[in-house]
């Protein structure tokens, strides 16, 4: 190597150098997100693992639930859309890949020029060619590689995005389907209501019809018979909407059916479950996942606008074969080499001002990450809240209806007996049907807890690839 050579290689090396403290230089100085991270999860929580480690069909074990989440996750449109975006920016990230790449055209042509100026012999100068062209941008101050960091993290984020999307739609669908199964249940427990009541009706007209007792006892049976068959309207319409909305989960027209005839709300459900440490919280929760990918979008979105404020060089090579006639055209080679460097002189500011901006934008997503990680740890806060004390309630409400049960029992022997009044009797039912449905809402209420809990945990969005 020559000493000349030496020169422009020492050069050509400083100018890379140099570009490449340019391009960090954009984005090196920006604030990174900033988060005192608890020691647990929940308080009093240290859990290594979390129970939403499970998958999704691991932890719904109902048949008929684990039927409708699948469908739900193959026919859902939000769930089909969501996985539409991320075929569109998979494919806008593949172009920016690209971008690496030379571009490459060809050209075949023809033209005919004739001209016949005044005072000049007519001309006629026609022209054919075969041209092909490579153009390469250098990237010389990390433009590109922004530009590929950019896409890169939006697609990555519109992947977490649908992970959210698959996570939120397996909840929707089984605390429907909980719900579902407990309108049933009270609906059960009102008909078998009605039923003893209408028992209880024929029972009081008998013994007024038999001069045992006054027609005001007879009244009362038919007012609290009226008052539970009043009931049912109500809850038939409520199961009617409620499987109209799960049909619209499932990507089906109303009037689907359900198979519930082996669905069961268990009443002794335990009463802590692990949570796991907050770094897991991090890891699981595909919201945290998306927000952090639209960080690094926004912190690329730094760097390639800081990128833009220098000159752009670009690489041409054209060649081909160009004739006035076909007979001779592959005798008539051509070929040029370009060099550009272009930029901006005078912008007044413009690409200054647009860089600015790009940072307000990404201290919107880091302050927007850091919330999205404050807001999940207090919605498992709460959801653990919420869970323990429904559990509690639940408790309550099973030891409730158990008393009211031998209320009712007493009640009945001592009508018999004389020494209690009919009415009596009736408040102890009414008693022990209010505890049985309120029962019932408890644990619906749990397990609706509890399905809220797994989802704020982040679970219900992994697969078996994962």
């Amino acid at each position: 190597m020559n000493a000349r050579s030496a020169h422009i290689t020492s050069l050509f090396v400083a100018v890379v150098v140099a570009a490449l403290m340019l391009s960090c230089s954009g984005v090196r100085n920006l604030k990174q997100p900033s988060l005192d991270m608890p020691a647990e999860t929940v308080r009093g929580y240290a859990d290594s693992l979390s129970y939403a480690d499970l998958q999704w069909w691991e932890y719904y074990t109902d048949p008929t639930l684990k039927t409708l989440i699948g469908r739900a996750l193959e026919n859902n449109r939000d769930m089909l859309a969501a996985a539409a975006r991320v075929e569109e920016l998979r494919q806008l990230y593949g172009v920016e890949k690209m971008n690496y790449m030379p571009t490459v055209t060809a050209t075949a042509y023809g033209n005919k020029e004739t001209n016949d100026y005044y005072g000049e012999n007519f001309k006629n100068d026609p022209e054919i060619g075969l041209k092909g062209s490579i153009r390469w941008e250098v990237d010389l101050w990390g433009a590109l590689s922004y530009s590929k960091k950019q896409a890169g993290a939006t697609f990555m984020a519109s992947v977490e995005d649908m992970r959210a999307m698959q996570m939120t739609v397996v909840a929707e669908v089984a605390s429907s389907y909980f719900s579902l199964v407990a309108l049933e249940k009270e609906l059960d427990i009102v008909r078998m209501t009605l039923s003893t009541r209408r028992e209880a009706l024929e029972k009081a007209k008998l013994r007024f019809e038999g001069g045992l007792t006054s027609e005001t006892v007879y009244q009362q049976a038919q007012v609290e018979y009226a008052t539970t068959a009043a009931i049912i309207p109500d809850l038939e319409r409520r199961i009617e909407v409620a499987k109209t909305g799960l049909s619209l989960l499932v990507g089906a027209f109303p009037g689907e059916t359900f198979d519930l005839s082996h669905a069961t709300l268990d009443e002794n459900l335990p009463e802590r479950l692990p949570v796991g440490l907050p770094s897991t919280l991090l890891e699981r929760r595909p919201d945290i996942r998306a927000a952090e990918q639209q960080l690094k979008a926004a912190l690329a979105a730094c760097g390639v606008a800081y990128s833009n404020r220098f000159p752009g060089v670009s690489i041409g090579l054209t060649g081909g074969w160009e004739n006035d006639g076909v007979a001779d055209l592959f005798k008539s080679p051509f070929s040029y080499l370009l060099g550009n460097i272009t930029g901006t002189i005078f912008d007044f500011g413009r690409n200054k001002r647009k860089y600015k901006a790009k940072i307000a934008a990404y201290e919107q997503a880091r302050l927007n990450y850091e919330k999205c990680v404050l807001n999940a740890f207090r919605e498992v806060n709460d959801a653990v809240v919420t869970y323990r004390k429904l559990r509690e309630a639940a408790t309550l409400r099973s030891s409730l209806r158990d008393v009211s049960l031998k209320y009712v029992e007493l009640a009945n022997i001592q009508y018999l007996a004389g020494t209690l009044n009919y009415i009596d009797v009736l408040d102890a039912q009414r008693r022990y049907f209010d505890a049985r449905v309120s029962l019932s809402n408890a644990v619906r209420d749990e397990y609706l807890a509890l399905v809220n809990l797994y989802k704020v945990l982040g679970g219900g969005w992994t697969s078996g690839s994962e």
